[in-house]
């Protein structure tokens, strides 16, 4: 099986930074894409960016500019830098892998989510 374990949630204010960390370990043969979405209260969860093993990345429209995905294929660790953060913004951020593990098909495996609160 595949494990995803996020860190670097946490309260910031309007304008501020933070980055998420999602690391995968388990018995895997090979991660495809890794990304991030995210789920705000009363609301569907929504994709906020994805990137794949070749390193092509794909980014929500409301994200675009200020949020950078970046991945490190040798950690099998997914980033999420957030600039400019906005109230908007506050939702439970949660990781994704498509990745197949040694004895099984490829599959959807997420994390377990990191709260990001942006307030004043």
């Amino acid at each position: 099986q595949v494990q995803l374990v996020e860190s670097g949630g946490g309260l910031v204010r309007p304008g501020g930074s933070l980055r998420l960390s999602c690391a995968a370990s388990g018995s895997i043969f090979r991660i495809n894409t890794m990304g991030w979405y995210r789920q705000a209260p009363g609301k569907q969860r929504e994709l906020v960016a994805a990137v794949t093993s070749g390193g092509s990345s794909n980014y929500a429209d409301s994200v675009k500019g200020r949020f950078t995905i970046s991945r490190d294929n040798a950690k099998k660790t997914v980033y999420l830098q957030m600039n400019s953060l906005k109230p908007e913004d506050t939702a439970v951020y949660y990781c994704h892998a498509w990745a197949t593990p040694y004895l099984g098909p490829p599959n959807n495996y997420w994390g377990q989510g990191t709260q990001v609160t942006v307030s004043s």
